[in-house]
């Protein structure tokens, strides 16, 4: 039962920490000219991801834990961790755009566009896959794919049309 425990609750730190620091950029970059775009599918997000931790903790309690999803969900952290350190102060839950400022295409940006949702659609199916939970996984893989659909087409949008400001 503690390793499910201690594992969810490695999970659950890391999301409180990362929306203080996400809280604390988003004031930054605003404080700085940026604007937010699009935050009416925000709550969402918000909802999907809490509905997915809290479900966790409700139903994998006491489940083994499996190795080889627990290392690619350890990988899945070194990329997390990858993203926020190349977008450093940029790096937010919410779409903010600062206008002028260029894009970043450092570090995990050289190879793809979206790399942060890239690891978030990994570890929403990843952590249910260690706990043997596949059904789970497949549903919130699905919610996530709706919602991340919303939010790529517009933080696409919004880039694009400060590539246009500047």
């Amino acid at each position: 039962m503690w390793p499910s425990i201690a594992l969810l609750a490695f999970v659950t730190a890391q999301r409180l920490a990362e929306l203080v620091l996400a809280r604390r950029n988003t004031r930054a970059l605003l404080d700085s000219g940026a604007k937010e775009v699009a935050p009416e599918h925000y709550r969402y997000m918000v909802a999907l991801h809490s509905c997915w931790i809290g479900g966790l903790w409700l139903l994998a309690i006491g489940r083994p834990i499996d190795p080889v999803w627990l290392a690619v969900f350890v990988v899945l952290q070194a990329g997390r961790l990858w993203v926020i350190g190349t977008l450093k102060g940029r790096w937010t839950t919410r779409i903010i755009v600062l206008p002028g400022a260029p894009l970043v295409s450092s570090g995990p940006y050289r190879f793809m566009t979206h790399p942060n949702y890239a690891v978030v659609t990994g570890e929403i199916a990843v952590l249910p896959l260690a706990f043997g939970m596949p059904v789970y996984a497949a549903i919130f893989s699905a919610l996530n794919a709706a919602v991340l659909y919303v939010r790529i087409k517009a933080e696409n949008e919004a880039l694009r049309t400060a590539m246009f400001l500047k």
